[in-house]
């Protein structure tokens, strides 16, 4: 396959690291000279600058790691072309017509495509979601999703305010960077009815987006639970805790490691991931089922109408903030 990889910062150059792990060796890079690598590090690739010259090598799959804002940019004229699209999270800054393009020029061309919630993969992750399909805790009553992080630490090499993280221009901010829990959440408990949200930039971080996200939702099954995000703590921090009506679950990020009680044995359990997995493992496999969906068909483990739906959650939740009201969460038709 021919690849083209949009965006060479963080999670562009992992993705171009495992492509080549996987095999893969015919990959373009589209750069616009805006982030802080030099060409040196890519010597090895060839290089375009403009999109349409990139898009004329004629891939069969573009990766699209640019800054939030930046998506849908090169998303639908990519799509246009006939490329399967892996898209990071978030797909776009906020829901709006561009996205509604998106889906319609998706549908026409037909291409796959797939978006980087990467937990989704994890292996721990998928195992409570069997556990909960199955009725083996019962009906979930509530969960509380915890995640904080020190965004100077996430990339030493450079300045954190530089980042797009950090930088409201470029679809940063808390709720958007870590949107995960949005997705994994509704991947776990379904349909979310409504939520409100109080946000905020509350350290001493100097960006112009909030650092801090007080998430409360209540789904259509009747489930409700919280959702906190900030980038200030230390040492960082990410876990769920699932009461529900025939037990408990709580996964820790750290190590992996899921422990459940259920009420029918009436003792702790406890889930582990394979003894070489590692937290690429997550992106190596996303990628492989990328591959899988272009190669041999079949589902997407994350479609476009997911993101739009993980879109609509963050949205949800700047308007709850600024509002200081509920806000009803209609799915996307």
């Amino acid at each position: 396959m021919k690849w083209l990889i949009v965006g060479l910062g963080s999670i562009g150059q992992r993705h171009l690291r495992n492509l080549l792990t996987l095999g893969e060796k015919d990959i373009l890079l589209y750069r616009t000279h805006l982030g802080t690598h030099s060409d040196d590090a890519f010597s090895a690739f060839p290089v375009e600058t403009d999109l349409e010259a990139a898009l004329a090598h004629q891939p069969d799959a573009v990766i699209i790691a640019n800054p939030t804002a930046q998506h849908l940019k090169v998303a639908i004229p990519a799509a246009k072309a006939g490329c399967h699209l892996l898209l990071e999270k978030p797909l776009a800054e906020k829901l709006d017509k561009d996205v509604e393009q998106l889906e319609q020029v998706v549908s026409a061309a037909g291409v796959k495509t797939l978006v980087g919630f990467q937990f989704r993969f994890h292996p721990v992750l998928r195992q409570i979601k069997t556990l909960l399909s199955a009725g083996g805790l019962g009906r979930v009553y509530s969960f509380r999703v915890h995640w904080g992080e020190y965004l100077p630490d996430w990339h030493p090499w450079e300045d954190y305010r530089e980042s797009y993280a950090a930088r409201k221009e470029l679809g940063g901010g808390v709720v958007n960077t870590l949107s995960h829990p949005l997705d994994y959440v509704r991947w776990l408990f379904g349909e979310v009815e409504s939520l409100s949200a109080v946000t905020g930039h509350v350290s001493t971080l100097e960006m112009d987006v909030e650092d801090l996200a007080e998430i409360t939702l209540q789904f259509r099954n009747g489930c409700v639970g919280s959702i906190h995000l900030d980038y200030y703590q230390r040492p960082p921090a990410h876990w769920i805790e699932i009461n529900a009506e025939k037990g408990f679950a709580r996964w820790e990020y750290d190590t992996g490691y899921a422990r459940i009680y259920t009420t029918e044995d009436q003792q702790w359990k406890w889930i582990k991931p394979e003894e070489d997995f590692e937290r690429n493992t997550l992106y190596l496999e996303e990628l492989q089922h990328f591959i899988e969906l272009i190669t041999l068909g079949g589902e997407s483990n994350c479609s476009l109408s997911d993101g739009i739906r993980a879109l609509e959650l963050t949205d949800a939740v700047h308007a709850s903030a600024k509002l200081r009201q509920q806000i009803l969460c209609h799915q996307h038709k």
